[in-house]
């Protein structure tokens, strides 16, 4: 699937930057075009990958270069007004060549939670092409002001985009481990999963072709349905006594020894269970998806037919769907065999719910320490025998 990525914020930024990274590094060819937008001229100056061509500085009017400073409202203004400018960067992608456009952004902040669906919507009334959203929400412990923010900007983008594509940092974030490696590792997993997830369908490594294909159209279609998505992955290592023995057949000559069809049948069926129960990037309960696809990943001779369609009923089996597709991804060079399932259109989210319960309670509090900062002002700057006359 061919993607014209738009990171917006400093989140955004980075995890399209880890996207074309995965690109080198594998060959996926998922990234067609890529286009940062921030507010803060530091983050842009601080990615490795995207071009500096398609690197937006915005709202520069309005805060020199220097960010939002975690104000969304701010955010929201500031892309609507220089929209023009994201457009002019946008103009030079080759969009009859692209199957969606993905807009990425942190949920917590001021430029990209504010920013990203304003985006989205520009997008949806100029293209054809699908618009979806990724958004990462911040975790518990990083303050009211961000859980506030998350909860604003996903009732909104979640509108204006196709399908928003969500991942929970709180579900990621290991105990005491530090802020830096822990966004690095987050996004590690989120570029991962949707890798494997975008890459399906695309034969252009080493003319790869899978046998159950999932091209681009079974990826659209499975998130047609709208609303919130959520993606599972699990992978095993191969045994290295049977990698060893595929080379060896390589350079003698002879045939690779056959691989166990019930063996790899059952491999297939283990890890769509552990892919679909296991960590979701977004943790929710998987019956009443609306839609599903599996995605299985791997050397070509440890997947098979038998495997993906016993996983996909299975799938039915728990989402309650009848809308579940499947097909595989063959990469032949890989020591895994791995499984990306996408929910679709999920509605039992209990961490959305509690993330809107106290975005209400910091809401509350935000008000009410702003009545009564005003009322403290003004016992301080008023004297007792209102003697004294301001200015103006």
């Amino acid at each position: 699937m061919k993607l014209a990525m738009i990171g917006f914020g400093q989140a955004g930024g980075k995890v399209l930057d880890k996207f074309l990274e995965y690109d080198e590094r594998t060959g996926s060819n998922i990234v067609k075009a890529a286009v940062a937008v921030n507010t803060a001229k530091a983050d842009l100056m601080g990615l490795k990958r995207v071009p500096e061509d398609q690197r937006v500085l915005i709202g520069q009017a309005r805060v020199k270069g220097h960010g939002v400073g975690a104000d969304n409202e701010l955010g929201a203004e500031v892309a609507e007004e220089d929209i023009d400018e994201v457009q002019g960067a946008i103009d030079n992608i080759p969009v009859h060549e692209v199957d969606a456009f993905l807009v990425i952004a942190g949920l917590g902040g001021g430029t990209g939670s504010g920013g990203a669906p304003v985006l989205a919507k520009h997008l949806k009334r100029i293209y054809t092409e699908p618009v979806y959203g990724m958004g990462i929400l911040p975790g518990a412990d990083e303050g009211g002001i961000y859980t506030l923010n998350a909860a604003r900007s996903f009732q909104t983008f979640v509108r204006e985009v196709d399908n928003l594509l969500v991942f929970d940092n709180d579900a990621w974030r290991k105990t005491g481990e530090s802020m830096e490696s822990g966004y690095a590792d987050i996004n590690e997993e989120i570029v991962r999963r949707f890798g494997i997830l975008f890459g399906a369908g695309e034969v252009e490594r080493g003319g790869e072709v899978a046998e159950s294909v999932v091209d681009s159209s079974e990826i659209i279609n499975t998130l047609a349905c709208g609303g919130v998505s959520t993606v599972g992955y699990a992978r095993e290592e191969l045994q290295r006594d049977a990698q060893q023995k595929g080379l060896l057949s390589r350079f003698t000559g002879g045939d690779e020894e056959e691989v166990d069809a019930a063996t790899t049948t059952n491999r297939i069926t283990s890890l769509v269970r552990k892919a679909t129960l296991g960590r979701l990037t977004l943790p929710c309960e998987v019956s009443g998806t609306e839609r599903a696809l599996l995605v299985m990943s791997g050397p070509p001779k440890y997947l098979n037919r038998k495997g993906i369609e016993r996983g996909r009923k299975w799938l039915e089996e728990q989402t309650g769907s009848m809308e579940v597709r499947g097909g595989d991804y063959p990469v032949s060079n890989s020591r895994y065999v791995a499984g990306v399932v996408l929910l679709s259109g999920v509605t039992n989210v209990p961490r959305i719910k509690e993330l809107q319960q106290v975005a209400i309670e910091a809401q509350e509090n935000i008000e009410e320490l702003r009545d009564a900062s005003e009322a403290n002002l003004q016992r301080l700057v008023e004297d007792d025998e209102d003697e004294l006359e301001p200015l103006f």
